[in-house]
């Protein structure tokens, strides 16, 4: 499908600009264009480009006669020509910089060129694809040659004038860019292997070291960014385990590793697989080697179990949610591009062995040759294929809009309106529908994958856990069932039958046990690692009283089951709660409370419906231990629900953050309700007393997790010429607001039979521990005016009320804007933020990589930044005063205060942060090492962020780190210095 012109959303401002435009060109350009034949079109399309794609418009402006030279000739000579004059990094006396350069200018006029083609309907998808790859290859080439050029006499080529040839070093492509199929603004996921005994390679420092350094040259000439850009993102990720393997990997490491710890996953990556730059003969004859990993002779059918689990993996990663067109990810939502792609390289891997017309790397070619071997319908592949097109059209249109490596839809309407209209409809809604059409046969499709295929649907075979002796055939069973141990898995099953866990002590629990095992096994065969469900179960089992509960519920409902399976595996924290509560998976199967409302609106209401079912506020007489007891079990509930969506994906970690802040501010104002009536029913109340509870940090925020404690600050105001409850036991307003406050804290710790609410912490009040429990608003004034210290301000950043008076509310607010965004000495305030940063790090550590608070470059780094950044912004600029970190950083950014580049790092460090951090307390017990933890659970954190395995994750965590830390010693540093310099010069004056 070709999309129509993009449509100006404001015409009127697009003619100014391309006016304006044309009246600055060079007279000769301007004439030029207007002179061509296609004029018309052409000014429609300048219409659309300088409305709504300030990337692309900013490349038009940049070089008026670049685009009348690109005009004058069809789109493929374009391309040819601007490509052709990269020869030019060729030459002797081409240097670093100058290379870069040409690059760059490549790159750009690539982008106008293809992007252009596209736009106009001259390219179609594929067209467009095969030219930005082309495009790629040329790229990566020629900076590769200019690597091995500029190393000189370091190393012992064959020829000087075709460096390349018999290097010893080959770069592979892979992903879209392997299979020609290149996004407009994509990574390109390279892979550099080196022989280590080539002669070229063997000088100096030897083989590793120089290709190290080729290839690290190599990577900084695509990717570093200069005044005209940059070339490509480089992502070195998928070599063989990039977690503990140089960039550049050996033949010989990488044939031992894919012949000994090779995975599925890495098969499909490899069929995209194709050498692009270097010694070319020497990646062409290692894919040759490759060919027996990638295609297996014979149907596999562990391995067909494997990429069945992947799918479920990706099913149970993104939930079972309505498709929805604003905020969609065309990627890697539901019904789309990723799922299309999976659907056609599963298939390869199982069917490609022994057909190899399956083999090839391109993916709407082989919707094709699967139709045509009978594996798929004509009606899958028609619809597969018309969706992939239509859903990379839009991603290549998104894309164009600010060169953004970026697949989610505007979730707002009028940018996704916007967006429709770049797309060349009338608005969102025809965009809406023809999207979600394409969606849903994408979806429809998927689901079918591998429905009926051999062995994937076969019921357990023989079960036997009687007696003290392994049956072979029950091993067999639960080998092919997929457990690792299936001797460790019977000494387990056959535990519980012998009564070793308390829970299963009773006659009942093992007579249900017994009819429960066989459906159980399954439901943990199809979790995805079978080994650590089991496990975990047992480790449930041992914690628990009793069971027959659980069991009878779990023998009762397949879903549930699964789902239960499921859990176990990838999160045992989790299981942990229904192990104790079971009667919380019936949330599992009622479809109303799953799609309940998150707002604290709605928490509210159906707290107030909860406590009346137990008659709290009605007919019952009032009785404080009775509301905890229902608070408890509320929220405990509540907060089940939370995860359980978060787990299924049916919500993004965000959104999680935001539910749990949510439901923790219900439960903080029904609390503090509940406590000041049975307060005022012993002590009265204090004549025009108010109280206000502020929350702070994460709370504040709404950053929170499943485990977060609450940061909270209590003020109070009252009549001071009527400083006396009015009560029974009359108490000063002092002593009174005082208790009171500690009844709060009582109502939300003291652990009842239904447990705690939440760990609540004080320490930010003024004066911290040696300060009142309370504050007076006059006192939280004056302290926060003249006595309160940088980082008490930069805690402040995040305050909220969440309960109390309104009207105190307000003035609490005033108070904290009117305190924290005060004009500062921007070097002072840089040096206390760097300075509290140094003291956190000698007084509780910054070593350990997976404190993802902590850690040098972690989340604490890029809170003080946004915090820093309030604060000395704050007061000229009123959109930096919220409380989020996200809001205060996109804020700066919108303000200029950031650089886009920073911008986008530290926003995309704080994603990462924050979708790790969610799932690992999601599925892990506080104080639980990710490292130590089950296969199954460190899939599901890495999956989370989009990665493959666990490794992956780490390597992009500690590059994460890496950077963050850099930019928080640029941004707090930069003032000081400025500072220091001017302060120099004034001496020196």
């Amino acid at each position: 499908m070709t999309f129509r012109l993009p449509k100006p959303r404001k015409t009127a401002d697009a003619r100014i600009k391309v006016a304006d435009f044309l009246g600055h060109a060079p007279q000769d350009c301007a004439k030029k264009l207007q002179a061509l034949p296609d004029w018309p079109n052409i000014e429609a399309l300048l219409l659309g480009l300088a409305d709504q794609s300030p990337f692309l418009w900013g490349l038009v402006r940049r070089d008026p006669g670049r685009l009348v030279r690109i005009l004058q000739m069809s789109p493929d000579q374009a391309l040819d020509e601007a490509l052709h004059r990269l020869a030019a990094c060729d030459e002797d006396q081409c240097g670093e910089a100058q290379v870069m350069s040409l690059l760059r200018r490549a790159k750009q006029e690539t982008a106008l060129i293809v992007a252009w083609a596209d736009l106009g309907g001259v390219y179609d998808v594929v067209a467009a694809t095969r030219a930005l790859s082309r495009a790629a290859d040329r790229f990566v080439a020629t900076a590769l040659r200019a690597a091995l050029r500029l190393a000189g006499e370091k190393l012992a080529l064959s020829s000087k004038e075709r460096p390349e040839q018999d290097c010893g070093l080959v770069v592979l492509a892979l992903g879209k860019h392997g299979a020609m199929e290149l996004n407009y603004s994509s990574d390109v996921d390279l892979v550099v292997f080196y022989d280590s005994r080539a002669r070229a390679l063997d000088a100096g420092p030897g083989a590793k070291a120089n290709a190290l350094r080729l290839t690290q040259h190599l990577v900084k000439l695509l990717q570093e960014r200069t005044g005209d850009g940059y070339v490509l993102r480089v992502d070195l990720r998928l070599r063989p385990d990039p977690g503990s393997t140089a960039p550049a990997v050996s033949l010989d490491a990488a044939r031992h590793y894919y012949e000994t710890l090779g995975q599925n996953w890495e098969r499909a990556a490899m069929i995209k697989a194709r050498p692009v730059a270097g010694d070319l003969a020497l990646g062409f004859s290692f894919l040759g080697e490759m060919s027996a990993f990638i295609w297996r002779k014979y149907f596999d059918y562990a391995a067909i179990a494997d990429i069945h689990a992947m799918k479920r993996q990706i099913h149970a990663a993104r939930g079972h949610a309505e498709i929805a067109v604003a905020g969609h990810d065309l990627k890697l939502g539901r019904g789309g591009i990723r799922e299309i792609e999976f659907f056609v390289q599963t298939q390869q891997l199982i069917f490609g062995g022994r057909r190899q017309l399956l083999r090839g790397a391109r993916t709407l070619d082989m919707l094709r040759q699967l139709e045509a071997d009978g594996w798929i319908t004509a009606l899958a592949a028609v619809e597969l294929s018309e969706a992939y097109v239509f859903l990379r059209g839009l991603e290549h249109r998104l894309q164009m809009v600010q060169d953004q490596q970026t697949q989610r839809l505007p979730a707002d309407n009028a940018a996704l309106n916007q967006f429709a209209r770049f797309c060349g409809y009338g608005g969102a809604a025809g965009f809406s529908a023809d999207l979600l059409r394409r969606l849903r046969a994408v979806e429809k499709h998927y689901a079918r994958l591998f429905e009926h295929a051999p062995g994937l649907d076969s019921r357990a075979g023989n079960l036997v856990f009687t007696g003290s002796a392994d049956d072979p055939e029950t091993l067999e069973t639960l080998r092919e069932m997929g457990f690792r141990d299936p001797a460790a898995a019977t000494e387990m099953v056959r535990g519980w039958h012998f009564g070793r866990r308390a829970a299963v002590q009773s006659a009942r629990a093992r007579e249900v046990l017994t009819e429960l095992v066989p459906a159980l096994l399954e439901a943990f065969s199809k979790s995805g690692d079978a080994d650590s469900g089991l496990a975990a179960f047992d480790a449930a089992l041992a914690r628990m009283p009793a069971a027959v509960e659980l069991f009878a519920l779990l023998k009762s409902h397949e879903t549930v089951r699964q789902f239960f399976a499921d859990i176990l595996g990838g999160a045992p924290r989790l299981a942990q709660v229904i192990a104790h509560s079971p009667h919380v998976l019936d949330a599992a199967i009622d479809r109303g409370v799953a799609a309940a409302p998150m707002q604290e609106s709605a928490y509210a209401e159906r707290l107030a419906a909860y406590a009346e079912r137990l008659a709290l506020f009605h007919d019952a007489p009032e009785n404080i231990e009775t509301f905890l007891d229902a608070a408890r079990a509320f929220a405990a509930e509540e907060n089940f629900m939370i995860g359980l969506r978060l787990f299924a994906g049916l919500i993004e970690p965000d959104q999680a953050a935001q539910a749990y802040s949510a439901l923790a501010a219900t439960m903080v104002r029904a609390s503090l309700d509940w406590v000041e009536r049975f307060f005022a029913a012993e002590h009265g109340r204090v004549p025009g007393g108010r109280c206000v509870v502020l929350a702070l940090g994460k709370f504040g925020s709404r950053e929170m997790t499943a485990t977060s404690d609450l940061d909270l600050v209590l003020l109070y105001d009252f009549d001071a010429e009527k400083p006396e409850s009015d009560g029974a036991k009359p108490l000063h307003a002092t002593v009174y607001y005082t208790r009171l406050t500690q009844r709060l804290i009582a109502a939300l710790t003291a652990p009842t039979r239904r447990g705690k609410l939440f760990e609540v912490d004080m320490r930010l009040r003024p004066s911290g521990r040696q300060g009142p429990l309370a504050t007076q608003i006059a006192s939280f004034r004056a302290y926060q005016l003249s006595e309160a210290e940088v980082w008490e301000h930069m805690a402040l950043t995040r305050a909220r009320a969440v309960a109390g008076d309104a009207g105190l509310a307000e003035e609490a607010q005033a108070i904290i804007e009117s305190s924290i965004f005060i004009p500062r000495d921007p070097a002072a305030l840089a040096k206390a933020v760097r300075d509290m940063r140094a003291l956190i790090g000698q007084q509780k550590g910054e070593g350990d990589s997976w404190d993802l608070k902590l850690a040098a470059g972690g989340l604490l780094d890029i809170e003080f930044i946004a915090q820093y950044l309030a604060l000395a912004h704050g007061g000229e600029a009123p959109s930096l005063r919220v409380t989020a970190t996200r809001d205060i950083l996109a804020a700066a950014g919108r303000a200029g205060f950031l650089d886009a580049e920073t911008t986008e790092a530290l926003l995309k460090a704080l994603s990462l942060y924050g979708n790790v951090t969610q799932w690992l307390r999601l599925a892990l017990s506080p104080g639980a090492d990710p490292r130590q933890a089950a296969d199954g659970v460190k899939r599901r954190i890495a999956n989370a962020s989009g990665l493959p395995d666990f490794a992956l994750l780490e390597r992009e965590l500690a590059e994460t780190r890496k950077e963050a830390r850099r930019i928080f010693a640029r941004i707090l540093t930069k003032v000081g210095r400025r500072m220091e310099d001017g302060a120099s010069e004034s001496r020196r004056v």
